[in-house]
């Protein structure tokens, strides 16, 4: 069967082959701690799932593009509270089927496949913006990232920027835990401007943090947020993965194009899952709870890696840590076919490869059993 070759040219998702080997361990009866796939194991709070379950209507029909307006004044409240920014629920939000999706289709609206416009994305990255700027039809401009793996204005070429249609930022980032400052993100923000640009900056993960909380793109982008998206989610503030609940912020010429686009794509979210978001938006102690139970797994297996003598880099937020190994392949499936699976930096892209990417998402206890693995299999 002949399929899109853009299709054909990505293949599947990087992490899929390594997911297949460890399904087979399972099904075989080996015990598994799957550090490779960012979905935590914890609970979803009652009172969130009690908001969906109350919200489920007799009669079921469908949600409208624009969302509830009770959630985007929920987000905009939230965001008021965590940033001290002001934004107008009715103009500048949008709710996401999950941070994924939108991420993926928002080139889609911007992005005209016959004029050469550039997507920028920093790598090692989330694998989800260069596919959807491939599939909408953009000139790829990856910025190969190192050192502290922050993305700056200055490590992007004048020839990226001169064709710059969008340029991605993903703070604190995936996957390696990186932190940018708000005078970086403004700092790229300006640029974009000046360029023409669209300033995109994915803040999946700012509520997971051990020290100081991570800033936003909002913060920078003044009261029209001109130019500027961010993205958000409720998936690791809330523990609602599986519900898919994301939401974009920003200019609002950019999402009212967003709107158009997303009308025709049939994505908008359930409205007894928009019911659970606007719960989770509206607490704030619940995600302090789990940034405490992510910050004592960080610091279980920051001391097997101290022990190897195996440097973490960035790795101060978000949710994963990177760790600096000789080949992320071979100390993959050494782990793996020791009931460990993790993921080779590679699988992020080009500057990927000697790191490991582990994931906060195994329970307490089970960082703990893993602990003993991994100084066993990488200190022999």
């Amino acid at each position: 069967m002949e399929v899109n070759p853009i299709l054909a040219a990505v293949g599947g998702y990087p992490l899929a082959e390594i997911q297949m080997r460890a399904r087979e361990l399972r099904e075989a009866g080996k015990p598994l701690v799957d550090f490779s796939i960012g979905d935590p194991r914890e609970p979803t709070p009652q009172f969130i799932r009690e908001a969906l379950i109350g919200s489920v209507p007799e009669i079921s029909q469908y949600p409208t593009t624009a969302g509830l307006g009770e959630l985007r004044e929920a987000i905009a409240d939230y965001l008021n509270r965590r940033f001290g920014v002001v934004v107008d629920p009715s103009t500048q939000i949008i709710p996401t089927t999950g941070s994924k999706e939108g991420i993926f289709h928002t080139p889609f609206a911007f992005v005209d496949p016959g004029a050469d416009h550039g997507v920028v994305y920093g790598t090692p990255g989330y694998p989800v913006y260069e596919r959807g700027a491939r599939f909408a039809g953009a000139r790829l401009d990856p910025v190969r990232l190192s050192g502290d793996f922050v993305l700056r204005a200055r490590d992007i070429s004048d020839e990226m920027w001169d064709r710059a249609r969008l340029v991605w930022s993903c703070s604190p980032h995936n996957p390696t835990g990186s932190v940018t400052s708000i005078a970086e993100l403004a700092d790229l923000l300006e640029r974009s401007r000046a360029e023409g640009a669209l300033f995109l900056s994915d803040e999946c993960y700012v509520d997971v943090y051990e020290t100081d909380p991570p800033g936003s793109v909002l913060q920078v982008a003044g009261p029209d947020l001109a130019g500027a998206l961010a993205f958000y989610s409720c998936s690791k503030r809330s523990g609602m993965t599986g519900y898919r609940s994301g939401a974009i912020i920003g200019d609002a010429e950019a999402i009212a194009a967003l709107a158009t686009l997303r009308s025709s794509a049939g994505v908008a979210p359930a409205e007894f899952v928009q019911a659970a978001a606007v719960a989770a938006w509206s607490d704030d102690e619940h995600a302090a709870g789990r940034r405490a139970i992510f910050m004592a797994k960080r610091a279980v297996l920051r001391r097997a890696f101290d022990e190897l003598g195996l440097p973490v880099v960035a790795s101060t937020a978000g949710l994963y840590l990177w760790v600096v190994v000789e080949d992320d392949l071979a100390v993959t499936g050494r782990l793996l076919e020791r009931g460990v699976v993790v993921s080779p930096g590679r699988a992020f892209g080009p500057g990927g490869e000697g790191y490991i990417r582990l994931a906060l998402v195994p329970t307490l206890e089970e960082c703990e059993y893993a602990v003993d693995v991994l100084v066993e299999c990488l200190g022999a």
